[in-house]
Order: C-alpha cells, then sequence, then structure tokens
C-alpha cells in the first residue's frame, strides 16, 4: 500500500485524531522531561564547567541503570495496551499489579547495585581525574532514587496504554515544578550544593510514584490484586531486545564521553559543551520520543481490537506527524542556538562547541524521528528484536568505531564526532523503514489471551 492509496482514505482523519489525542499529552510529558533537564544543565553550569561536565557523564551512567525500567515499560505497553482493548478486565488487572510488582522489585535491585558500584566504575572509567569525586556522591543519590523512577516509568506505561494519559500528564507536571524547585532551593540556598540536582530528581520521582498508584488502584480490581507470572514472561520476552538495545546505545554514549575525553586539547570544555548541546537537542529528540510511546500504543489498542491493517496505517500517520514536528523544532534550535548556549554555559569555548554541536546535529534529526517513531510502531505490536538489531549495529558498527578512528587514531576535533552521529541516525531510518514497510511485524507475537 502506497502512502498516496493511504491519504485518500476517510480513515486518516481518525487515525490523525487517534494520534494526536495520545502524541500531544506525550509531548507535554516529553516537555516537562526537558525542562527538568535544562534546569539541571542550567544550574550544573552556574557552579562551574567541572560540575557541568561531570553531571553530562553522571546522567549517561544513571540512564543505564533505567534501561531495565525502559525495557519493562515497552513490554508492559505491548501487553497493556492490547488487553485493554480486549475487554478482559480481570486479566488486564493482574497484568497491571505483576509488572508494578516487578518494577518495584528491579528499582530495589539496581538502585542497591548502583550505590555499591559506582565507586568503582567512576575510578575505573577515563574521565578526566578532578571530576571523580565530583560523580561519585552525586551518582550514588540518582542511584538511591532508582526505584521511584522505576515505579514512576512503569505506571506512566501503565496510564496511556488504559488511555488514561491525561493523568500521567498531570502527574509528570507535578513533578516537573517540584524538580525544578527543589533544584534551585536546595544548590543555592542549602549547604547541600551541587548533590541537589540528584536529591531533588529522586524527591520530585517519589512525589510522581505516588501519584500515579493512587491513579492506578483507583480503576484496577481488588479481586485482580494478583501476581501473574504468565503475563510477566510475555513482559520480559518483549522488552528483554528493547533492554539490550537501550544498554548498548548508553554504553555507546559512555563511549562518546570517554572518546572526547581523549582530545587533546579542551577536553573538559567539549564535555561541558557535549553535555549542553545534548539537553538543547533534546527539544527536538523528546517530542520523537512522545510520538514513539503514541505509536507504541495506538498500534497495540488496534492489534488488540484485530485491526491489523489500520494499525500499519495509523503508524505511517504518526510517524509523519512526528517527523514533521521535529523538523520544525530542529529549525527553531538552529535559530536560537546562539542564544540558548549561553544560558547554559558563561564559559567562551563551551559556548562556540555547543553551538557548533547543534548546528551539525539538527541535520540529523528528521532521520533520528523517523526511526524513533517507527520503532515504536514496532515495540507496540511485540517487535522489539528487529529494532535492537537496527540501533545496536549502527551504533557499535557504524558510530563509535568511526568516531574512535576519527579522534583517537586520525587526531581530528569533536566535529568528527558530531558529523558521525549523524550518519548512523541515518542508517538507521532506511533499515527501519525498510522493516516497517516489509509489514513482517504485524504477524502476531505473543500476547495469548487476546
Amino acid at each position: 500500500m502506497n502512502l498516496a492509496k493511504i491519504f485518500q482514505e476517510k480513515e486518516i482523519r481518525n487515525f490523525i485524531s487517534e494520534s494526536w489525542a495520545v502524541s500531544a499529552p506525550m509531548t507535554l510529558i516529553m516537555v516537562f522531561d526537558f525542562l527538568i533537564g535544562m534546569a539541571d544543565i542550567y544550574v550544573a553550569g552556574r557552579i562551574g564547567k567541572e560540575i557541568q561536565a561531570t553531571y553530562g557523564f553522571v546522567v549517561q551512567l544513571y540512564f543505564v541503570f533505567i534501561i531495565i525500567a525502559n525495557a519493562l515499560t515497552t513490554g508492559t505497553v505491548s501487553v497493556i495496551s492490547r488487553l485493554f482493548s480486549s475487554g478482559d478486565k480481570e486479566e488486564l488487572g493482574r497484568a497491571i499489579f505483576s509488572t508494578i510488582i516487578v518494577a518495584t522489585a528491579g528499582g530495589f535491585l539496581f538502585g542497591t547495585l548502583g550505590i555499591i558500584l559506582t565507586p568503582p566504575v567512576i575510578n575505573l572509567v577515563n574521565i578526566p581525574a578532578d571530576l571523580k569525586p565530583l560523580g561519585i556522591p552525586l551518582a550514588q543519590i540518582y542511584a538511591g532514587g532508582l526505584i521511584f523512577h522505576y515505579i514512576l516509568l512503569n505506571t506512566n506505561g501503565i496510564l496511556r496504554s488504559c488511555k488514561k494519559v491525561h493523568l500521567s500528564l498531570g502527574t509528570m507536571a507535578i513533578v516537573c515544578v517540584c524538580n525544578i524547585c527543589l533544584n534551585f532551593f536546595l544548590v543555592f540556598a542549602t549547604p547541600v550544593g551541587y548533590i541537589g540536582i540528584a536529591i531533588a530528581t529522586a524527591s520530585s520521582s517519589l512525589v510522581g510514584c505516588l501519584l500515579n498508584l493512587r491513579h492506578v488502584y483507583s480503576f484496577v480490581p481488588l479481586s485482580a490484586m494478583a501476581f501473574t507470572a504468565k503475563r510477566v514472561r510475555e513482559i520480559f520476552g518483549i522488552g528483554w531486545p528493547f533492554a539490550l538495545s537501550q544498554a548498548l546505545w548508553q554504553l555507546h554514549s559512555m563511549a562518546l564521553f570517554l572518546i572526547l575525553s581523549s582530545l587533546p586539547r579542551k577536553s573538559v570544555e567539549i564535555l561541558a559543551a557535549f553535555s549542553s548541546g545534548l539537553r538543547i537537542e533534546s527539544a527536538a529528540f523528546l517530542p520523537a520520543i512522545a510520538f514513539h510511546m503514541a505509536s507504541a500504543v495506538i498500534t497495540g489498542n488496534l492489534i488488540g481490537e484485530g485491526r491489523r491493517a489500520d494499525a500499519f496505517r495509523a503508524g505511517v500517520v504518526t510517524t509523519l506527524m512526528g517527523v514533521s514536528i521535529v523538523i520544525v523544532i530542529a529549525l527553531l534550535v538552529v535559530f536560537a542556538a546562539p542564544w540558548v548556549a549561553p544560558a547554559l554555559s558563561d564559559n567562551p569555548v563551551v559556548i562556540k562547541e555547543a553551538t557548533t554541536y547543534l548546528y551539525i546535529n539538527m541535520l540529523g534529526e528528521p532521520f533520528m524521528a523517523l526511526w524513533v517513531i517507527l520503532a515504536g510502531a514496532l515495540s507496540g505490536a511485540g517487535d522489539t528484536r528487529s529494532m535492537m538489531f537496527i540501533v545496536t549495529g549502527c551504533t557499535w558498527l557504524v558510530r563509535v568505531p568511526l568516531c574512535y578512528l576519527f579522534v583517537v587514531i586520525l587526531g581530528f576535533e569533536a566535529h568528527a564526532v558530531w558529523w558521525t552521529m549523524n550518519l548512523s541516525q541515518f542508517l538507521a531510518a532506511m533499515l527501519m523503514l525498510r522493516r516497517y514497510m516489509g509489514r513482517k511485524w504485524l504477524v502476531d507475537r505473543g500476547v495469548t489471551g487476546v
């Protein structure tokens, strides 16, 4: 089926309406995440370039421990969205209860491991020596709040799968305000100093998870509060390829930090610029994630109703909407870069390099949006393995080796890393588009009882 035929059908309006009903709240939720990240990097930059660079590395390490939560959420959305559409409320309730139990246990386990493993990991990696003592307490506090973040992410997935994304939106608005206010208060008005950035994140995650638990248990029947290993296995079966791809993605981000650390000149400034650039870039990246999540829910709901052809068409519509929005935002970021970068740092080298990073990387944002949103549809259908192979191949067979070649072996500047990132985005987009248009992902894969 070609795009012209899709747009000739009357159902297109319904697809747009349904996609926007989920995507718009999710985009606002991503805006809240963006504001939190901008506040973090702003506060870190006001303290100094060392804190800003340290924060950038610690956040990459933190997201390594978030991987399992994201994987559980991916599996949860795929399973719960289909069960919700099937109308089996008792089985839906058991699946919801089971995944919350697993998320809580996972958050506790990995939070404990994070606290224990942070010192040896940071002392082992090749980052500037003066950043290591700064990073250890910051990372340990982030790890201490993992259990709350795990529950928050999982319950957000449950709410949007059950078409209650407005409740998740309300929770994240409160989390955003709480995080930003605590950020400034703890860092600048109390003796805790820069570690207040991590304390603010942990505290606001606690508030968010409590609010979401209240929302979820308001519509889960008491009779359904029983653990079901069957649904947990299905969620893990869908989630583990996503977890592996996310793990390798986060490790690749840390690898880029280490490659940039090996630059012979101004490595700390480049790392700070990279941290700032990533945060500003998320203005375009986060809407793509929002449409990724929306596409997963819509695809899962439609497949649960047995409407597989509609699931394919809805994925195309959602992708086109998302890519269009990302292109507009990328253009705005390019125009705003000379004014936004100085707001996050007062170091002229950091400002210059962050601006250059944005100019180069915004060229790859449409391709990033294309593969990310299509991957959402695939994950909603349970086809996370193809996403794993594509993302892993483009990062570890293309991006990381070329960055190492250009910077460490050939001695190029940081610009070579930025251009290589664009190349890998383009390759991922082409491979994901090929997988999606082949429609093999529409084959039933793994959710029984719907």
